[in-house]
């Protein structure tokens, strides 16, 4: 492990001068561990065409990735950035550069459009997508004030396009997934709470300026925190939520006023209850981005991930431990296929909602944002 970190600092000392060089270690270090240990099953024959738009994240590669395997063809992109056009051309060298994002929006033949753009321009970008007639998958956060969410909310009711955010720590980690299952089956009973922590780490030299940007990154809740927003409704099965309390604050960066690395949340639905920690305090000696954890209360039991690492000493991600009332044991979850990728492709296929339901999507964004723009200020 500790040569791996050595190796990704020897990346980054001789690539750190491009924008493509931030993206590529930010990738490097969102990616869970699991995910680059384990590999998905083949992608399937094209069943799909698409495209992507604006590249400004590393998670772009996910998301073209997750398409791919369930059966899209990916057949053009545009981004404005040309570091970030070459190295997207050097790994998907099957795509062609547009002219423009209107030359992709105009292509009938193009049924879905992905974006990592920077985050306040991703509601703009996808509510002109579904006004051409196309459905739309976006990195997390998906929108950034509760004003773009109204105009998502009211041109998906008119268009019926379908506008999917990619909350990766759940579609994409293994042992969330499992979870999912084992919790469908009645494994811990009735859900009670989720508590889910999201801790990362920072370099300031690979974060390009609009990380540093609350009116560009949306804030903490806004960003990281959906995540866990997502995961609360799902495994509460919460269909209606309030935010009970929630606070921000930067207490240890003054250099950078823009940046919140800190906060928190307790949120309330109708299926249970939830509390969400999430910060920028990931330390070096942490061979990973985060030890970012889920804990699923329920009434016969209780499950906690590890996502990213198992502190105990196992390699790798995806660590599922499940306490019943027979005994305690930890399950292996690498061999789960996760498969947002695929039934996305169905729903557009089908025109149904076995990804995600749509309502969900935009509360899970709902709450976030009202945990922000509500959050009490620490300092």
């Amino acid at each position: 492990m500790q040569a791996n970190r050595k190796d990704r600092r020897e990346f980054l000392k001789s690539s750190l001068g491009t924008t493509a060089a931030a993206v590529a270690w930010s990738q490097a270090q969102v990616r869970p561990l699991s995910a680059q240990a384990q590999p998905e099953p083949a992608a399937r024959p094209p069943r799909i065409r698409f495209a992507a738009i604006g590249l400004n994240h590393g998670h772009i590669n996910s998301q073209v990735e997750s398409v791919i395997r369930g059966g899209g063809e990916l057949v053009s992109f545009f981004a404005q950035e040309s570091d970030l056009a070459a190295a997207f051309t050097k790994r998907f060298p099957q795509a062609t550069l547009a002219k423009s994002a209107r030359a992709i929006l105009e292509d009938e033949s193009i049924q879905l459009v992905v974006s990592a753009s920077i985050p306040n321009e991703r509601a703009p970008l996808g509510l002109e997508v579904m006004r051409h007639g196309k459905d739309f998958m976006v990195d997390k956060p998906g929108i950034t004030t509760l004003e773009q969410l109204a105009e998502v909310r009211r041109v998906q009711a008119e268009t019926k396009r379908i506008y999917s955010i990619l909350f990766g720590e759940r579609h994409e980690n293994r042992a969330t997934v499992k979870a999912g299952e084992l919790v469908e089956s009645g494994a811990i009973g009735k859900v009670i709470q989720t508590i889910g922590l999201g801790p990362h780490r920072m370099n300031p030299k690979t974060r390009p300026a609009w990380f540093f940007e609350k009116e560009r990154y949306g804030g903490i809740l806004c960003d990281i925190a959906s995540h866990q927003f997502d995961q609360f409704l799902f495994f509460t099965g919460s269909t209606k939520a309030e935010i009970v309390a929630s606070q921000v604050g930067n207490v240890h960066h003054p250099q950078y006023p823009g940046l919140e690395d800190f906060g928190d949340v307790i949120v309330r639905g109708n299926g249970g209850t939830g509390y969400i920690r999430v910060d920028w305090f990931t330390p070096d000696g942490l061979d990973t981005w985060g030890d970012g954890r889920l804990t699923i209360l329920g009434t016969d039991g209780f499950i906690e991930i590890r996502k990213n690492v198992d502190i105990g000493g196992r390699p790798g991600g995806s660590h599922l431990f499940l306490v019943d009332q027979k005994e305690t044991r930890y399950i292996d979850s690498s061999d789960v296929t996760t498969r947002y990728g695929e039934r996305l492709v169905d729903d557009i296929l089908n025109r149904t909602e076995t990804s995600m339901p749509q309502a969900h999507v935009l509360l899970a964004m709902e709450l976030a944002l009202r945990a922000e723009k509500n959050a009490q200020r620490i300092g």
